[in-house]
Parts: C-alpha cells; structure tokens; sequence
C-alpha cells in the first residue's frame, strides 16, 4: 500500500503525518529523517491495528497544488 504522507517544517524539526492513519506520527531532525522514521511509524501503526483486529483503511487522500497570485 502507498499512503500519502504530510510532511511540515517547524522551527527546529520536521514533523509527518499521514491523513489516512489518525494518530500516526514522526518527528525529525532532517527531512529524510521525518520521513524515513513515518515509513516505520505506519508498519508499527499498521502491525497494532491487525493485532488489535481493526480493518485497515485503505489509501484515500490525494495531494495536489494550487498556484495563486502573489499579493501585491
């Protein structure tokens, strides 16, 4: 399964998220940190949903941008 990831830069770390997996998180340092650590949050979230007997949900959200003008 391919699920989309968030990634946001804050002040001193970078965090990821992934919007089909509530609760599923990473922090780190780097970019490639962040999201090399959210590919084993998933595997972690996704082993404790089918232990706990939770259906996986299936990747839904998309991402895309939008271009706007640029305020004067």
């Amino acid at each position: 399964m391919r699920y989309m990831v968030v990634i946001e830069k804050g002040p001193s770390s970078y965090g990821a998220f992934v919007p089909d997996l509530p609760g599923c998180i990473a922090v780190g340092e780097t970019e490639a940190e962040a999201l090399s650590l959210i590919g084993e949050a998933i595997q972690f979230h996704l082993e404790d949903m089918r232990a706990g007997g939770l259906q996986i949900p299936p990747p839904a959200s998309k991402s895309t941008y939008v271009e706007v003008a640029q305020a004067a």
